[in-house]
């Protein structure tokens, strides 16, 4: 009796349709994917590989945070070279400094590496393994927080960084989609023991809150990823009536100007103009304290001065003026 055939890889469907909506080929490709050696990145490699057969690099990433990081590079270069894919590798140095998320100095230092990487194989985009789990935690984890519509948009399918084009295109798959066809495939992958690590804010909502969210609500993944596309399509919208603001307020804003919007409109074009044009970000109660300085501002002589991320909102003449650390 004939063993049952190995079903596809559902990242290749994935990976078709994020191209439909994103890229144009064949000038797009060669690509990279951004390779741990775990099971969501091995499962996108081999998608992309299948796509494009030899326009493939696969970038890895030695953080030098635990002993088994020299293990997970040696499993990752000796997958590629039997399966005849591209790889290069860096090590970082990715210790926080103090007051920082150990997290996000990880990540920081992983996207300059991903992208110093691409440079030097000249692809044009670097794919990432995020699933549809990583995109709940990430929506769990901005409603702890408080965020807004930015942060519960959570990760987007296609964003630049340091000069360089990154796509997501397997949010939509379980993780347990992709480690089940692993296992049917017979390909192997590692396990980063640090996923285990309670002290981390993900590994406790992934341990703790995401089975029981799953006990309350089956199959919620697809739900949260719904409402953080909605998010994402009203930031978007809020962007643009910013834009259509500050065309007439003027960049920088022109404080009379901007006092005749509605305050919600005068919030939304003074957040889209720190954004994009000191790339800081205020917050809820730096923002609410600014709007109200906005509004006693009725004098040619009165001040304004606010400490806003690491720098600061001034008055210049009848602008606003955000002014950087010294």
């Amino acid at each position: 009796m004939n063993a049952s055939p190995t079903p596809a890889n559902p990242c290749e469907q994935a990976l078709a349709a994020w191209c439909g909506r994103w890229r144009s080929e064949p000038a797009a490709a060669p690509v990279a994917v951004a390779y741990s050696g775990g099971a969501d990145s091995t499962a996108l490699l081999l998608a992309a590989q299948q796509r494009w057969p030899g326009q493939v690099t696969a970038l890895h990433v030695h953080h030098g945070l635990q002993a088994a990081a020299d293990a997970f590079e040696a499993h990752a270069q000796a997958f590629c070279a039997r399966h005849g894919i591209a790889f290069l590798t860096e090590r970082v140095q990715a210790a926080h400094a103090v007051g920082e998320s150990p997290e996000d100095a990880a990540r920081q230092a992983r996207y300059a590496a991903l992208a110093r990487m691409a440079g030097q194989a000249g692809v044009g985009c670097v794919l990432l393994g995020q699933h549809a789990d990583d995109q709940a935690e990430t929506v769990l984890l901005a409603l702890s927080r408080g965020a807004g519509l930015p942060g519960l948009a959570a990760m987007g399918e296609r964003f630049e960084r340091h000069g360089q084009v990154f796509g997501r295109p397997i949010l939509g798959l379980p993780s347990a989609a992709l480690r089940d066809w692993l296992a049917a495939a017979g390909h192997a992958f590692v396990d980063d023991p640090s996923n285990a690590d309670r002290r981390y804010t993900r590994n406790r909502i992934r341990a703790v809150l995401m089975p029981a969210w799953e006990a309350c609500f089956p199959g919620f993944r697809p739900m949260l990823a719904r409402s953080a596309a909605h998010a994402a399509q009203a930031q978007r919208l809020l962007d643009e009536l910013a834009a259509i603001d500050l065309a007439q307020v003027g960049m920088p804003p022109e404080i009379r100007a901007l006092q005749s919007l509605s305050r919600d409109r005068q919030g939304n074009a003074v957040r889209h103009w720190l954004r994009t044009q000191a790339n800081v970000a205020a917050s809820a109660a730096q923002l609410e304290e600014l709007l109200d300085q906005i509004a006693a501002c009725t004098t040619r002589g009165h001040r304004i001065h606010l400490k806003v991320a690491h720098g600061f909102v001034t008055r210049e003449g009848s602008r606003l003026h955000f002014a950087p650390p010294i």
